[in-house]
């Protein structure tokens, strides 16, 4: 029997996941189904694709019909939007400007081309990672582009339309809402999954309708894609099904990949050359991240200095001792150094203490003072980082430090956990912004998952993702503690 399992309403980009990247499990991979999945890939023709990802563009179920529409098509989407909102505002326009002020529409429709496309660019990457939603960047990634591309005027002195900019951004942010909205209603993300291996904790994974596979006499259902533990013992006549699912042009994937895409958490068992060796850090995107790093920091230092001074004397003011408090933080490759905070919990009386457990903020911990609430709530407290910053120590966005005390624990407690020092640590991160502060050890493994996911997508458009979920997590308090 077909078992059934809903989980809800989502909208969730597998092919944009997985259709460019096309991630590698053969050496996963059964031998009587490897053997198979060859023969498949001799006759598709594509040597230079792993085969074992079968990430084919021929979904089945109405889903992946409503995907592939013509209504769904990035061009058409994109296409639209130029008409509406630049090529109708510059039409409107030229018809009752003068003639000496028509340079300046031709500037402002060749500027507003520029600043849709690249928005919709913007927001089509930032929504594929997992568990974002694309509706909440569409503002934010048209009131970027359209303001960068408007500072490059200004400091060009290029006459532009004011009134074309504004009109142009008001028809782009509604479009494609509007758009957005309208292909997400009642689309259900539906996959089948084969009752072998390690499969049960997909269950758990909500805004998906779950369809278990377990009768090959029961006709196929309608399906986006099949999900299988490629590591476990699968069944001959099961293999068969598998290998004629894919030349059917279905998905198939492994069940590792589908948890990274739904949950954005990588999670490694053991070592091997398939895990181990995916997280690997781009070397040039981590020069020109540092070399941004230091850039920013010093353009930002002298209009943050203000804020700082004024935190300074609210934290004397409040309780006593020092500014600034000091602890030691495991670093980049695992070196320790000392991380900068505006104190904001009260000098404890007796420092004899456990240092493990004096390092450990908790819900409601009645050592934080009353500003000291105030400065976690909005992340004030970790302005003074920019020092760290400067010194190399740290990056704005990167895996969270943890004190010393901690993080040996941690590593003598969880496998791998020292590797999450492979990229400098950060302000806020991927774990801070999906889980939030956390210290008891089996929370710690979640972050780790996470912290692997950032390492493993190491990339401008992850960091630029942060960025705006900070944003929210500031506004909203979840995280900070």
């Amino acid at each position: 029997m077909t078992k059934v399992i809903d989980k809800g309403v989502s909208v969730t980009r597998l092919k944009s996941r997985f259709g460019s990247k096309r991630p590698d499990c053969g050496a996963s991979l059964p031998i009587g189904l490897r053997e198979r999945m060859s023969v498949w890939r001799r006759a598709d023709g594509r040597r230079d694709q792993p085969v074992s990802s079968l990430l084919l563009n021929l979904p089945t179920s109405r889903f992946g019909a409503a995907r592939n529409a013509v209504w769904n098509r990035s061009r058409f989407l994109l296409g639209i939007g130029l008409v509406l909102a630049v090529i109708l505002p510059f039409a409107v326009r030229y018809q009752f400007s003068a003639d000496g002020s028509r340079d300046s529409l031709e500037y402002s429709l060749i500027g507003t081309a520029l600043a849709v496309v690249m928005g919709y660019y913007a927001f089509r990457k930032l929504g594929q990672y997992p568990g974002t939603r694309a509706s909440y960047y569409i503002l934010p990634s048209f009131t970027a582009t359209f303001g960068i591309i408007l500072a490059v005027f200004f400091f060009l002195r290029i006459d532009y339309s004011r009134l074309h900019f504004l009109a142009s951004y008001a028809i782009s942010v509604f479009w494609f809402f509007a758009a957005h909205f309208t292909l997400q209603r009642r689309r259900v993300l539906t996959l089948g999954v084969l009752p072998f291996g390690a499969v049960d904790s997909l269950r758990k994974i909500g805004h998906v309708r779950w369809v278990v596979l377990d009768n090959l006499a029961r006709p196929a259902p309608a399906i986006d894609a099949i999900v299988a533990d490629l590591r476990a013992d699968i069944p001959d006549e099961w293999e068969r099904y598998l290998t004629d699912r894919a030349l059917d042009g279905v998905m198939v994937m492994h069940v590792k990949q589908i948890e990274e895409s739904l949950t954005g958490r990588v999670a490694i068992e053991h070592l091997s050359e398939n895990n181990f060796g995916s997280l690997i850090p781009g070397i040039l995107y981590a020069k020109v991240k540092r070399l941004t790093d230091f850039l920013s920091v010093l353009v930002l230092a002298p209009l943050l200095l203000p804020l700082l001074a004024v935190v300074a004397l609210l934290i004397r003011f409040d309780s006593r001792g020092p500014i600034i408090f000091r602890q030691q933080r495991m670093g980049y490759r695992g070196e320790t150094f000392s991380m900068y905070k505006f104190r904001t919990m009260r000098v404890a009386e007796d420092s004899d203490g456990d240092a493990r457990s004096a390092a450990i903020t908790r819900n409601d911990d009645d050592r934080i003072t009353r500003i000291g609430r105030v400065l976690r709530q909005y992340r004030i407290d970790e302005l003074p980082q920019i020092v760290n910053i400067l010194r190399g120590e740290m990056s704005w966005i990167g895996p969270r430090p943890e004190a010393a005390p901690l993080s040996l624990w941690y590593e003598a407690e969880l496998p791998f956990y020292r590797y999450r020092h492979i990229v400098r640590p950060g302000i806020t991160g991927w774990a801070q912004v999906k889980q939030g502060h956390v210290a008891e050890v089996d929370e710690v493994l979640w972050k780790l998952h996470y912290d692997f996911f950032y390492i493993k997508n190491f990339g401008i458009w992850l960091d630029v993702l942060i960025v705006a979920a900070t944003i929210r997590t500031v506004l909203s308090g979840f995280g900070a503690r």
